[in-house]
């Protein structure tokens, strides 16, 4: 078998691969996987909220919007020797990748990103893998960030361009787009992938999984959430999105984008050991270890450790 990495994906061919009866799916994606992945090598990353709340945008699903009621407590920019140190703990702990997620919603230039400039620096003299989430970032920004040694930059696209003004009216799909582009123009892989269970239809996470599957260059790494409903947010009522959706996306994810890492992300608390099994089965192999994502809980290591044990996965040696 030898599967061509493509970016010419129509809607129509993505629609024939998700919405074949979910066994098939899950073989076709298990093909795919072997054909790109060690098989049982699981990405281990850890997130870290360098500074949390107060975010002007109004994305509906989030807790750190100033625009929303939530329990979140403002706080301001981490100390890069605070940053360091949780770094090294993430290392310690088994990370191959260290992600920092600022809520803001555009990178400016000035004193604090000079300090983000310098945490970067600093995780990588650790030997770890460096990924941010900083909002919106221009061509100069990213190219400062690429010369500071940043391996990888988050910015999802959360949903399809149609549904995206029912989630998000304050920046728009094309803004996202822009950033995606300056990003990959500096060197630095992508990390984006999008929300599942914000009410959107089946069609719209098509659309949202093609829209990554033909960016002329896949992202590095597709993370696949399921929607944590945040009390205070226009969605805290929204229900618990199912394990065989998540399987449904990630199965598509890996067939259309083979070479990409396939993170299964927030939600993952939700899911016991034979869920999130099923999940890795159908080609995830990146996630988030520790207590806690940005704001909300996380599977924690000892769980983790207990799946790895039980599915015979391994940690995936880092890129670098």
């Amino acid at each position: 078998m030898t599967t061509k990495i493509r970016n010419d994906w129509t809607l129509d061919e993505v629609r024939k691969i998700y919405a074949q009866p979910l066994m098939q799916l899950v073989y076709q994606a298990c093909d795919v996987h072997r054909e790109f992945h060690p098989i049982g090598q699981i990405q281990v990353c850890q997130l870290l909220s360098i500074k949390t709340g107060a975010c002007s945008e109004d994305c509906s699903y989030c807790s750190q919007s100033s625009r929303y009621e939530t329990e979140i407590k403002v706080e301001k920019l981490m100390t890069p020797e605070a940053v360091y140190a949780m770094a090294k703990c993430a290392k310690e702990a088994g990370a191959t990748r260290f992600c920092m997620g600022a809520a803001w919603r555009e990178v400016r230039n000035n004193e604090d990103f000079e300090k983000v400039l310098g945490m970067v620096r600093s995780v990588r003299s650790l030997n770890l893998e460096v990924c941010t989430t900083l909002g919106m970032v221009d061509a100069d920004q990213a190219g400062r960030l690429k010369e500071a040694g940043l391996t990888s930059y988050n910015h999802n696209i959360d949903t399809s361009k149609d549904y995206y003004k029912e989630v998000i009216t304050t920046r728009t799909y094309e803004d996202r787009l822009r950033t995606l582009k300056n990003i990959q123009d500096a060197g630095i892989s992508v990390c984006s992938g999008g929300i599942i269970g914000m009410g959107e239809s089946d069609e719209d996470r098509m659309k949202m999984l093609q829209a990554l599957a033909t960016l002329d260059v896949h992202p590095g790494s597709v993370p696949i959430n399921a929607l944590v409903p945040v009390k205070g947010t226009p969605m805290e009522d929204k229900p618990r999105v199912s394990v065989f959706e998540m399987v449904r996306m990630i199965g598509t994810a890996r067939i259309i984008m083979p070479a990409s890492k396939v993170r299964l992300s927030a939600g993952r608390i939700l899911m016991n050991e034979v869920e999130q099994g099923l999940c890795f089965i159908a080609g995830a192999n990146s996630i988030f270890s520790g207590d806690k994502l940005l704001t909300t809980e996380n599977t924690g290591l000892d769980l983790d450790a207990r799946i790895f044990k039980l599915w015979g996965l391994t940690p995936m040696p880092s890129s670098l």
